[in-house]
């Protein structure tokens, strides 16, 4: 299989580097093809504006989706954003790799995101009707393919669990697991977490690479979280929210969840 590991933390030598290292090698190791975009080292550049198009109408209003809509379709993207896609289209699997800052991804990475998802390519797909409306949230071009997070945080499992300061750690993971992932079709596996990484020492990082390595060989037997798929009768459309019957006693992230 091929895997494509997106990977953001600036530091080699980190432990996040150490272990991206680790899960090329594992991943080689049982026979799959591993390609790595380690953002930082490839200078990635973050902002999404009009340069993005090698070609477009000097003193133009810059409209974001316009103009994405308009490269993708007539290829006039940067070659840096091409070239990610074509990752993309090759792999069967991705990781996003990354440490939790402020409660989110690194800004590079959701760079990455904002120019690679271009409109018609993750975004903008299929028919729009009293039917269906458009291919994502279980469908679109991603379908099919696995997708799974690491992530590393210098907090506390409890800071992150239901009852939590920081709250669950799946609800501060939602939008990127079930936007991100989800939205343009991945079957999207549970998180790999690496909770208090200043207390990660040698003892503990073997801990935590052989659990990785088990995420890592059961990449393709995982089950999914179970999304609720958008086009399949749970939500109404176009108002795109839950029918009443459907968990009636859950709000919020957890009612998209089966």
């Amino acid at each position: 299989m091929n895997v494509l590991i997106v990977y953001a933390h600036p530091e080699p030598k980190s432990l996040n580097g150490s272990l991206k290292d680790f899960s090329v090698k594992r991943l080689e190791e049982a026979g799959h093809t591993v390609q790595v975009s380690d953002l930082y080292a490839m200078n990635w550049k973050a902002l999404l504006d009009a340069h993005d198009s090698v070609e477009r109408q000097a003193g133009e209003r810059f409209d974001p989706s316009r103009e994405s809509k308009h490269a993708y379709a007539n290829g006039l993207q940067s070659k840096d954003i091409e070239r990610e896609q074509e990752k993309l289209k090759w792999a069967d699997a991705v990781i996003l790799q990354f440490p939790l800052w402020w409660f989110s991804m690194p800004a590079i990475l959701k760079g990455w995101v904002e120019r690679v998802y271009a409109y018609g390519f993750a975004y903008g797909v299929g028919e729009h009707s009293d039917a269906r409306w458009g291919e994502r949230y279980g469908e679109g071009m991603f379908a099919g393919k696995r997708a799974m997070l690491v992530v590393s945080t210098g907090g506390w499992e409890s800071h992150y669990s239901s009852r939590g300061i920081n709250g669950p750690m799946n609800d501060v993971l939602f939008p990127i697991q079930h936007g991100i992932l989800y939205y343009p079709g991945f079957d999207v596996l549970p998180p790999f977490v690496i909770h208090r990484t200043s207390r990660v020492d040698a003892a503990k990082y073997a801990e935590v690479s052989d659990a990785l390595g088990q995420r890592l060989d059961a990449l393709w037997t995982t089950t999914p979280i179970p999304f609720r798929p958008q086009n399949d009768g749970a939500y109404t459309i176009p108002d795109l929210t839950l029918r009443a019957d459907i968990a009636p006693d859950r709000v919020g992230f957890a009612a998209h969840v089966e």
